[in-house]
Formats: C-alpha cells, structure tokens, sequence
C-alpha cells in the first residue's frame, strides 16, 4: 500500500513512521506504543546510564517484540573552560539573586555523553535491531561493532554534504532534518546556522544525492506533511513534536500547557540551555540570553549553569527558565494516546495517497 517500502523492509516495521528519540521527554512507554502501532518506537539513550538503558530495553522486550531504536550522541567531548564557565555564570547571576539560589551550589545533573567503548558494549550485549545516532556516527571501529551486532544504523543529516558523508561512512538510512525541527540540530559539518536547509527543500536533494534510504524530519505532525514528504522521495518520516502531548510521553504539565498555546512564530533556535543550538518555545531566559549565544559554554555544559534555576522556576510553575523543545508544527500535535495517533497519522496518509 506504501508506495516506497525500503525502510519498512529494512527496519522490518509496517508504518513509514519513526518516533522521534526525544531525550528528556520520551521514555520506554512511548517506544512501545509507536512499535505496537506499527511504527519505529525509539528510546533516548543520551541522558541515560548504562544501567538505566539496560533497564529500559528489558521493559520494551518484556511488552514488544516488536522493533524499537536506541539512539545516542555522538558529539566530540567538551574540553571544560573554567574561565568561559565563570563569564557565564556572571551572567546568570541576577537570575540566580532573583531564584533565591546559591550560584556555588552544584546541581547534579545526567551529562549528556558521547556514545563510546562501554555503551558499544551495551549494544552488543542488548543486539537492538536499529540503532540510531545524531551529530553524525562514532568511530569506525565502534561503529563496526554495532553492525557486527546485527543492528541497522540510521543518522541525522542536516545539508546534503553530510548525508554522502553518512552513506560513505557506513549509514544504512538518513534522516533528512529539516530547518522546522524541534529539539538539537543534527549538525556535524557546519556550525553555521544560517545556511541551515527546510525540510521541504532538503528532502529531494538528498534523496538525489545518495542511494540508501531517506527519512524526512522537520515540520511533519499531521498526515499532509507525510504525503508531502513521500512525495519528495522519503520513504518514511520521522516524528516528534506531534507526540509530546501523548500521555506516554514524560512532557511536564508546564511544556505540555506551552505545546498547547504557542503559535507558529513562536519556536527559535537557540543555544542557552546546552550550549548547541535547538528549537523550542521562545521564553523569558532565550529572549534575554539569545536565542544564540556566544557566551554559552559549549555543549553539553552550558547545562551546568542553567538547570538550577530551571528546577527552581518550575517549582514555582514558571517556564521562564525551561527548555521548551517544539519543531515549528507544534500547533498541530493531538493530545491523544501515541498508538493510536500512530495509526491515525498512517491512515490518514493512506486515505490521501489514494485520492
């Protein structure tokens, strides 16, 4: 019925739908109600120890057997700047006067890590079908061990440069990112924001310009942009904006009441929370701060600074301090269960196709 059936071959999947692996705001739960649907559940594996994805995957095996992604980082480890970090803190210091907050305290916090030699270990234990990865892949010798381990790889490609470079370097499928998307750019190549692609534009000069499959992210939550997208020569999407009002989803009661109000101007990409740039809900922190920075620390530890006042804020249901990420079709998400907005975002597409 699908007119372009490579990703569903490859990742042996019935939808061309792939849950996007939101760090922070997705969980085993989601994962498995997009794979019970039909579609790809992904886990975010960033922001976890090895310990808690091991955790996690024995939860989704116990309740699906269907197939569902791990995905991880693969940025270069920051080399920690003390003095860069202390001008950034001054910055935040009226912030941390007005929160009432000890600016030497430390906030403990789960680094976001590079994937390396232990959690390529993992892999090879857990033997995930998919295994996917953002800011472009690790080494190849790690990268040949989680191929060895049966897994099919899928990465983020922001311009067409960086799809070859995925293809080349041993990518089964790439994930065509789109301009529109929320949460961190995939970017790897580039640092320059502004040469940065739409979806719509993006999609068909990298199904062109490589032979593996492509999977278009950005802007798409509603069954027009998936025929939009197929239409383009992606054989499948990529979604995450549109399920972060989905009960399975660990979207907060503060980011859940911003997805719900926000207007379409309303996302900015900005740097001020990780240190790498990101798309979410404009608040009072990215409009005194940014959007970009170049004062931030560089990611992940521009988080350092930022997360104390965020857990202050929200304690008193402030979003002022909150990372809101939102891709710029976040008036379109549904507040419905995951599965079954999977199912109705496939049968909707369906229904268009075949007008």
């Amino acid at each position: 019925m699908w007119p372009d059936r490579r990703v569903l071959d490859l990742l042996k999947i019935d939808l061309p739908i792939i849950q996007a692996p939101m760090a922070g705001s997705s969980d085993a739960e989601l994962a498995i109600a997009v794979a019970e649907a039909g579609g790809l559940g992904s886990l975010p594996c960033a922001l976890l120890s090895v310990d808690q994805i091991r955790a996690a995957y024995q939860v989704i095996r116990q309740r699906t057997a269907r197939p569902v992604n791990l995905n991880f980082f693969c940025h270069a480890a920051p080399i920690v700047d003390a003095k860069r970090d202390e001008v950034w803190r001054n910055r935040l210091q009226r912030y941390y006067q007005e929160l009432e907050l000890d600016p030497s305290a430390k906030t403990p916090f789960p680094m976001r890590a590079p994937f390396d030699a232990q959690m390529c270990a993992l892999v090879e234990e857990l033997q995930p079908p998919i295994v996917s990865f953002h800011f472009g892949l690790p080494p190849q010798n790690l990268l040949a061990r989680v191929k060895a381990a049966g897994a099919t790889v899928l990465s983020s490609a922001t311009t067409v440069e960086e799809a070859r470079w995925l293809e080349h370097e041993g990518a089964d499928a790439v994930i065509a990112q789109g301009f529109e998307a929320g949460g961190h750019r995939g970017m790897f190549l580039t640092s320059d924001l502004s040469t940065q692609i739409g979806t719509f534009a993006l999609v068909p000069q990298i199904v062109d310009a490589v032979r593996v499959p492509v999977v278009a992210s950005g802007g798409i939550a509603d069954a027009r942009g998936i025929v939009a997208a197929l239409a383009l020569g992606a054989a499948a999407v990529q979604i995450g904006t549109a399920y972060l009002r989905c009960p399975e989803a660990k979207t907060s009661a503060l980011h859940r009441a911003a997805l719900a109000s926000a207007n379409d101007d309303d996302t900015v990409l900005t740097n001020v929370f990780t240190g790498r740039p990101a798309r979410g809900i404009a608040n009072r922190f990215v409009r005194e701060q940014g959007p970009i920075s170049e004062a931030a620390p560089p990611f992940p530890l521009a988080t350092n600074a930022s997360l104390p006042l965020r857990l202050k804020a929200e304690g008193r249901n402030s979003i002022d301090f909150s990372p809101l990420w939102s891709g710029q079709a976040g008036r379109l998400a549904r507040p419905v269960p995951a599965r079954q907005l999977t199912t109705q975002l496939a049968e909707e597409a369906l229904s268009r196709l075949r007008r």
